[in-house]
């Protein structure tokens, strides 16, 4: 379902400017934006009754463009961080990114939904027009539908004289005390997430600024005319993607739409009771980890932990979180001493998943290389959740999955290539910056150039590494770049 999408994308951003490969990214980069507009708004708002809407009209037609602009960046980037969280828990509901460990993220993110929607609707307050009237009175009987609340809140906003200059400091309050808490379980959101990015690619991140600002330009935010209690108010323009809950109020009264709101939230914070994760857990073995630090470095799930060694002295010794690890494999691909260069001990390894064990993927490849007698012998990686690459084997073609790219030790290619007699090796798997494991194509990447240890040790090795980040669905990619690997081949005379 994902895939269409993607390709889509790719026809119009260019390589890593993908927004459905930045989502996350992309909408804190959004919160910081309406942050610093939402600032440069504040120094010029006015908190009273009748000096708030004054103040918002003055900050969009007095201030040459600039404070029109800022308004629009702060109203629009607000609706496009609604479009970036929901597009990213539908990628990660549809890729089942919400099981097993991964729980915690997944449980901690369904709060932020009320926090974002409550912090745009107190945007929508403090312009005082008649959508926030609107907004304030529905909002009122939704809150009144709880039965904890003793007054209706409803009587606030019987006639213009009830709503005073205190009732816009309270709102000032909430507008800026809603977003910290917003900010606040953003950060703990990503508490099990290692080297996350809280800003998008810089191209794409100043390309999103500008479209912003253009769309303020050609669309400046206005506001309706000033809030009135004691008038029956018209027809209003709905914000679909904020207010979409308020016309279901209105026809089915709060108590369904409390019922519906609440029991999606329930719905979403159960949905990992229902997946059952089979992974395979990382295991360190202390008569083999040097202490080099490299698999704690590269976990994406900061799964593991460093401690002094348990008889080494003077030594560090990895240790792993159970209960985080998603079983992605990265750490072992990571670890210097799964090598098939070493004369003892071959199959021993510092760290290694319990049931996939990186030495017997190795073991495997060879054995069915040996059986190939045609010259020119190719050998294809790929990992669990892209294109399956077993049924591209044939008479020249040998093709081996892992759970991760990144699980992957570089030592293997050079060992394969120089001792198997292996022409040219494709590496396949998630699509570049939309690893399943978050990091795994790109720390394989860097391992191949050389640019995070452990890497490549020969140069002709490298050269005859194929690289092809197609994600699922990729059948056709990958078979027509074999027969171009196959076809090279040929004219070589190999």
């Amino acid at each position: 379902m994902l895939k269409p999408v993607a390709k889509c994308m790719d026809w119009v951003f260019p390589n890593h400017w993908n927004p459905m490969e930045n989502l996350g990214a992309l909408s804190f980069y959004l919160f910081w934006v309406i942050t610093a507009t939402g600032i440069y708004l504040f120094v010029f708002f006015e908190t009273s009754i009748d000096g708030a809407w004054l103040s918002v009209e003055k900050i969009s037609n007095e201030q040459f463009y600039i404070g029109s602009i800022m308004r629009g960046v702060h109203r629009f980037a607000s609706t496009a961080m609604a479009v970036t969280v929901t597009l990213h828990l539908i990628k990660e509901l549809l890729l089942k990114r919400y099981a097993g460990a991964r729980w915690f993220s997944w449980v901690s993110g369904v709060p932020l939904l009320w926090l974002l929607f409550a912090s745009d609707l107190g945007g929508y307050w403090l312009v005082w027009d008649e959508k926030a009237q609107y907004i304030a009175m529905t909002s009122a009987a939704l809150f009144d539908a709880i039965p904890i609340v003793v007054e209706p809140m409803a009587f606030g906003f019987l006639s213009q004289e009830v709503v005073s200059d205190r009732f816009f400091t309270l709102l000032i309050f909430l507008h800026v005390g809603i977003p910290l808490a917003l900010l606040l379980g953003m950060f703990f959101h990503l508490q099990r997430i290692n080297h996350s990015r809280s800003i998008p690619r810089r191209r794409l991140a100043v390309s999103v600024l500008v479209a912003l600002i253009v769309i303020s330009l050609l669309m400046p935010a206005t506001s309706m005319p000033r809030a009135n209690l004691d008038k029956v108010l018209g027809p209003i323009e709905m914000d679909w993607f904020y207010m979409n809950p308020f016309p279901f109020i209105d026809m089915w009264g709060p108590g369904v739409v409390w019922a519906v709101l609440v029991s999606f939230s329930t719905l979403l914070l159960l949905l990992p009771l229902t997946a059952r994760a089979t992974r395979s857990i990382a295991r360190v073995d202390p008569d083999y980890c040097n202490g080099c630090g490299w698999c704690y470095q590269d976990c994406p799930f900061d799964a593991i932990y460093m401690k002094p060694h348990d008889f080494m002295k003077n030594h560090m010794q990895a240790v792993v979180k159970e209960d985080w690890c998603v079983g992605c494999g990265i750490c072992s691909g990571a670890c210097p001493t799964v090598t098939p260069f070493k004369r003892f001990n071959e199959a021993n390894s510092g760290i290694n998943l319990v049931d996939r064990v990186n030495f017997d993927v190795l073991s495997e490849a060879r054995e069915k290389l040996r059986e190939r007698t045609t010259a020119g012998k190719i050998l294809v990686i790929g990992c669990d959740y892209g294109t399956d690459v077993r049924q591209f084997e044939d008479e020249q073609v040998v093709a081996e999955t892992l759970e991760c790219i990144g699980q992957l030790p570089p030592s293997f290619m050079d060992y394969l290539c120089r001792r198997e007699d292996v022409e040219a090796v494709l590496m396949t798997g998630c699509r570049s910056d939309d690893c399943y494991h978050r990091l795994g194509v790109e720390l394989q990447q860097e391992r191949l150039v050389r640019l995070r240890e452990p890497h490549l040790k020969y140069a002709d090795v490298r050269d005859r590494i194929g690289k092809l980040w197609i994600g699922k669905g990729g059948e056709k990619e990958i078979r027509s770049h074999l027969t171009g690997i196959k076809k090279q081949l040929e004219e070589e005379g190999v």
